[in-house]
């Protein structure tokens, strides 16, 4: 059913919850694979100076949760405009399904831009999963 998943995570509690949806449903299927997307936005050389501690260590509960379900899965760090980013990854690769969490960790720039998880369920052409 869902072989191929995409995880979209930026560390929050959110994420985290959706990261245990996504292992819910690759269990529903043999052999499933996990793929995790962090965007990271900004200047990818700027977020090179110091900011690589802070990714890794927000990201460490959505790791804990794949490691401790036996999926297979990978991380991969992109740059740019979170939902952007997560939009064109999602539609230029080959996925079943997206999970999001409904909220991430910028309030402030969800209330004046909207939500990154309404914009992907928006753009992405294969079914989106948002958590709450």
């Amino acid at each position: 059913m869902f072989k191929r998943i995409l995880l979209a995570s930026d560390g929050s509690e959110h994420a985290a919850r959706a990261a245990e949806k996504a292992v819910a449903l690759a269990r529903l299927t043999d052999r499933s694979f996990v793929q995790v997307i962090y965007a990271v936005e900004g200047d990818s050389r700027l977020n090179m100076l110091g900011k690589d501690e802070a990714r890794e260590k927000r990201i460490q509960t959505t790791q804990e949760v794949l490691e401790k379900s036996d999926i297979e899965y990978e991380i991969t760090f992109i740059h740019g405009d979170a939902a952007k980013t997560i939009i064109q990854f999602a539609n230029n690769n080959r996925f079943d399904v997206v999970v999001v969490g409904s909220r991430g960790l910028n309030p402030v720039k969800e209330m004046f831009l909207g939500s990154v998880s309404h914009k992907i369920a928006q753009h992405v052409k294969i079914p989106v999963l948002i958590v709450k």
